[in-house]
């Protein structure tokens, strides 16, 4: 059994731990229509993705290319960024999972550990989140990294975390993606803890060398997930 940052291993799950903590935090529903992942998308040496090739961004250039508040409308504020070392976790009852964790200590590509990234967090007024990631990178590396962690959550339908001492169940459920960008992953995860559960959606979208995951309340993803691939890929 093997420990790491929630940032390398369980994506956002320092979200979740901050939403659970919400006073007031009930149940999300998932969203009525879903849009998730494809296994029919092109993989990154196919014909027709003309991106592949394109040199990887800087993360100065990838901030610049986060949604900020003018963007997402009225009744959401910047969050505070938080320290990239979250809580140590442990993975329970996932062996797959647990697996990438020697991947990821070892700088061997089992997280998201790409150097070129940048996060942006919002609060809505209506209690809802949700949390934009860049990274860039040669499209083989993005389109392995982020399927294998992906597939690794999505493997198993329900394990368990160890944030700290605090245990948190989660269960998984892989949804069709919107056919965006050249890959496309998305799935539901329902955390649950000390009887508060939530729901978060997370979906993301391989561009050529970007890759953008918007992760939060479902209905607040849905809404901003085009703007922020728009964004993310102007030239």
């Amino acid at each position: 059994m093997h420990h790491r940052t929630a940032s390398t291993i369980v994506l956002g799950l320092t979200a979740a731990l901050a939403l659970l903590a919400l006073p007031g935090c009930s149940p999300s529903a998932a969203p009525t229509t879903t849009s998730g992942s494809d296994s029919t998308a092109q993989r990154p040496d196919d014909k027709g993705d003309a991106k592949r090739n394109a040199v990887p961004m800087t993360s100065a250039q990838l901030r610049e290319r986060l949604l900020n508040v003018n963007d997402l409308g009225t009744g959401y504020t910047r969050k505070p960024d938080r320290p990239s070392a979250g809580d140590d976790v442990t993975v329970l009852g996932c062996p797959a999972l647990d697996d990438l964790g020697t991947d990821a200590a070892t700088g061997s590509g089992g997280g998201l550990d790409f150097p070129r990234r940048a996060k942006a967090s919002f609060a809505h007024s209506s209690g809802g989140e949700v949390t934009e990631e860049l990274y860039s990178d040669a499209a083989i590396k993005l389109s392995d990294g982020t399927g294998r962690i992906f597939d690794a959550m999505t493997g198993c339908p329900a394990y368990q975390v160890l944030a700290g001492s605090t245990p948190i169940d989660i269960t998984t459920q892989e949804i069709p993606a919107p056919r965006l960008g050249n890959e496309q992953w998305s799935h539901l995860l329902t955390f649950s803890s000390e009887g508060a559960d939530m729901v978060v959606k997370q979906t993301a979208i391989r561009d050529g060398s970007v890759l953008l995951i918007v992760s939060g309340s479902p209905a607040l993803v849905d809404r901003h997930l085009d703007t922020a691939l728009t964004k993310a890929t102007a030239s």
